[in-house]
């Protein structure tokens, strides 16, 4: 019985085992559970991120929870929950641009460093070390500066998060492709190609490039965590997103400091929580997927799998 449910399991969940299997299936249910929210939660949500008024008048500033706001109001007036679900929203449009902005680059350049080697390739790596040098968050507190002039709009808070951490992301996806580069292109299937007679391009796209991209997913999980904190953390400071151009957490979280003094818990908790479990989730599923692609890591986990299915047989 327990070899059929095994053999039933999605082929990442049967690779591992113990501990192992525990961080992948609450990453991958933390991390689902924010996409969801992301892509559908607006639709339900009760209200709008920036409303302040329904068909009975103004919320009303701090209101505790109740059955018309569950977890009550902001000191502005707005929905908490409604701010917390839309918020899933902006975090995830961030984590897709940021991932645009870094894997075009980092992976362009990692291709072009790797197989042509040379002076561009000395100098890819050492452009690639100088940009290590910038921290992402004073980097995005710069770029929020320059962007949106001050006014902390969706498109400038977006762009000046999304921006500084790709500068920081692309130096990643550039030397883990690099490395893989480097090791496809001296494979015996790249040298035919060449004896053949195929152009340096279509060696480099066609057969390279689709032999080197295999690790790059396991980095676009940890570093969606990266993204997320960095958002937080402009609109913490105070250059993230205005409350009526978008929701977001780290926003929410700062304006919520002066009332955990007073001892309202329902403004800072749930935009905390959100940050915390949607971090922690994607750090746990890009961990076990690392983890998973490591062959000896992976060994360990099928043997022990297979010490389970010997039980079951013996039962």
């Amino acid at each position: 019985m327990a070899q059929v449910l095994l053999r039933r399991l999605p082929l990442p969940l049967r690779a591992s085992a113990g501990v192992q299997r525990t961080m992948l299936v609450t990453g991958v249910v933390l991390t689902g559970l924010f996409v969801l929210t992301a892509l559908v939660g607006p639709l339900v949500a009760p209200y709008d991120y920036a409303q302040l008024r329904d068909a009975g008048g103004l919320f009303g500033s701090q209101q505790h929870p109740s059955g018309e706001h569950l977890l009550g109001t902001t000191i502005a007036g707005y929905d908490v929950l409604s701010r917390m679900v839309w918020g899933a929203r902006t975090a995830l449009e961030i984590i897709l641009a940021a991932l645009l902005l870094s894997v075009v680059p980092g992976t362009v350049l990692g291709l072009a460093s790797g197989y042509l080697g040379g002076r561009l390739d000395r100098l890819l790596v050492g452009l690639a070390d100088a940009l290590y040098a910038f921290p992402p968050l004073l980097l995005a507190i710069v770029m929020s500066i320059v962007i949106s002039g001050g006014q902390s709009s969706l498109v400038g808070g977006l762009g000046a998060a999304a921006c500084s951490v790709a500068v920081a992301f692309v130096p990643q996806y550039f030397r883990v492709l690099r490395a893989e580069v480097i090791r496809v292109k001296a494979e015996p299937f790249v040298d035919a190609a060449r004896v053949i007679g195929t152009g340096t391009w279509r060696i480099m796209f066609r057969h390279v490039l689709r032999n080197s991209v295999r690790t790059l997913p396991l980095i676009f999980t940890i570093n969606a965590s990266e993204a997320i904190l960095t958002l937080a953390g402009l609109g913490f400071l105070g250059f993230g997103i205005e409350p009526n151009s978008a929701a977001e957490w780290g926003y929410d979280l700062n304006r919520s400091v002066a009332d955990v003094t007073s001892g309202l818990w329902w403004t800072a908790i749930p935009p905390g929580l959100a940050i915390v479990l949607t971090v922690l989730g994607t750090t746990l599923l890009g961990e076990s997927l690392t983890d998973l692609a490591d062959p000896r890591l992976r060994r360990r986990g099928a043997s022990t799998i297979a010490g389970t299915e010997g039980v079951a047989n013996d039962d």
